[in-house]
């Protein structure tokens, strides 16, 4: 496997590219209120991407019909938007996309709730962001990608969560998905070795029960738990640095 960091100009391009993602998913995010279907998110987003100039990376990928994966409750991840697809009060809602600027792709994801949330959603959805920000805390020039998913890994199952086993974080940049590939659990020193320069998208999918998976049969994308637990996501972009990583798509 070989994996070229980043010139200047690439990594410049993204970390454009991740701000507008950024405002994107937080515009998405207030727009996501009871009443609105995921169609019409994926309108908003798809006008907002027209006007900032840039392109939405997950349009006609693999035939994917959206700009934008959002996916409610017990869905994990891909989920297709739909004209029928209703958000209601009390719903979790995970909202996955990626942005094409300057021929560089960044890739981000947030969960959260719409008004109420029941508490064990609640948590759920915090835990799944810090067990990122626990992984990511171990990354820099020299790290493997064991040591992300080993601390990820050790906090979640704290709380008898399910890591997800069949999708993981990857590299990004050229394009949506490259090498190496990054999971939520694993091994410290141990997987690939990251270099200064390299970007990666790293991704917690966490459930509040089975970690197996399967793919709804009515749209061939969207992706569930066996058990239909609740369903949590959160993903970043990052440059990984000589000390750290820098997160490519916040503001």
């Amino acid at each position: 496997m070989v994996v070229t960091p980043r010139t200047q100009e690439e990594i410049q391009a993204m970390r454009t590219g991740g701000k507008i993602l950024a405002e994107a998913l937080e515009m998405m995010r207030e727009a996501t209120v009871p009443g609105i279907t995921t169609a019409e998110i994926d309108a908003r987003v798809r006008e907002f991407f027209k006007q900032k100039g840039v392109e939405p990376a997950f349009l006609g990928y693999y035939g994917f019909t959206g700009a934008v994966c959002i996916s409610v409750n017990e869905e994990i991840i891909h989920g297709v938007p739909k004209q029928d697809k209703v958000i209601q009060e009390g719903d979790i809602v995970s909202l996955d996309c990626g942005v094409l600027h300057n021929g560089m792709v960044v890739d981000s994801a947030r969960t959260f709730g719409v008004g109420e949330i029941p508490e064990e959603a609640r948590l759920l959805i915090e835990r799944t962001k810090k067990s990122f920000f626990k992984g990511v805390s171990k990354l820099k020039d020299g790290a493997w990608t064991g040591d992300f998913g080993q601390a990820c890994e050790e906090y979640l199952d704290k709380f008898g969560y399910g890591i997800i086993r069949d999708y993981a974080g990857h590299g990004v940049g050229r394009a949506v998905h490259e090498d190496p590939t990054i999971p939520n659990y694993g091994t410290k020193g141990t997987g690939f070795q990251l270099q200064e320069g390299m970007t990666i998208a790293l991704e917690p999918m966490v459930t509040l029960g089975a970690e197996e998976t399967y793919v709804d049969a009515d749209d061939d994308w969207t992706v569930l738990p066996v058990d239909h637990s609740l369903s949590a996501h959160y993903e970043h972009t990052v440059l990984i640095t000589k000390n750290g990583v820098e997160i490519l798509t916040q503001l």
